[in-house]
């Protein structure tokens, strides 16, 4: 199988994530996307709104009804930092068949240069980077290693962000479109978010 793999925090989920991977999924021809919410990323401070379960349930709420998605829980069990490397060990090992392909955004393809061990990791997986309207992404700034693992595909422009989201439900602002029905019910009734 080809599966691809939507990382983040997902503090909380959102339609920007959805659209983005069923895009995704639709373009690069993958028969799966796993959602893997992490610890603790490395690229950036991080102070979870949410607690790991709270993401964890919002997640699997989100991704209900669409076959071709499914929720792993691997970074969440591992705690720590939550690096791609060690990800992506794992899959590999635990699933030998199938191939797999990281997700990104398209700042995150420009960055891949700075990602820990990132020749390690072009060798166990590609990379599926989201070009959106507007955004140019030069692959021939990147090293061959690196650019020879990444496939460009174009996703509508939403511009949605879980920071965005925890703001706005800060300042009681409404989130109605932002996340998907069943997530922003479990937000209000958890009242994630109102002090963060």
């Amino acid at each position: 199988m080809k599966i691809g793999i939507m990382g983040g925090t997902f503090d909380p989920i959102h339609l920007g994530h959805l659209l983005a991977a069923e895009h995704a999924a639709e373009e690069a021809q993958l028969d799966e996307v796993w959602f893997i919410p992490s610890y603790q990323p490395p690229h950036k401070d991080y102070s979870p709104g949410a607690t790991e379960d709270e993401r964890w349930q919002m997640v699997n709420l989100a991704i209900e009804g669409n076959p071709r998605f499914r929720a792993i829980d691997w970074e969440l069990r591992q705690a720590g930092v939550s690096y791609s490397l060690d990800t992506a060990q794992m899959l590999v090992e635990t699933y030998p068949q199938d191939e797999f392909s990281w997700l990104i955004g398209a700042d995150m393809v420009q960055y891949l240069p700075n990602w820990h061990r990132i020749e390690d990791l072009c060798s166990l997986i590609g990379f599926i980077g989201f070009a959106r309207p507007g955004t140019v992404i030069d692959l021939n700034e990147l090293q061959p290693v690196i650019r020879d693992r990444v496939r460009l595909v174009t996703i509508p422009q939403l511009d949605i962000s879980s920071t965005y989201i925890r703001e706005r439900m800060r300042l009681g602002r409404s989130v109605r479109y932002m996340v998907p029905e069943a997530v922003g019910a479990y937000i209000e009734e958890r009242r994630l978010y109102e002090q963060s």
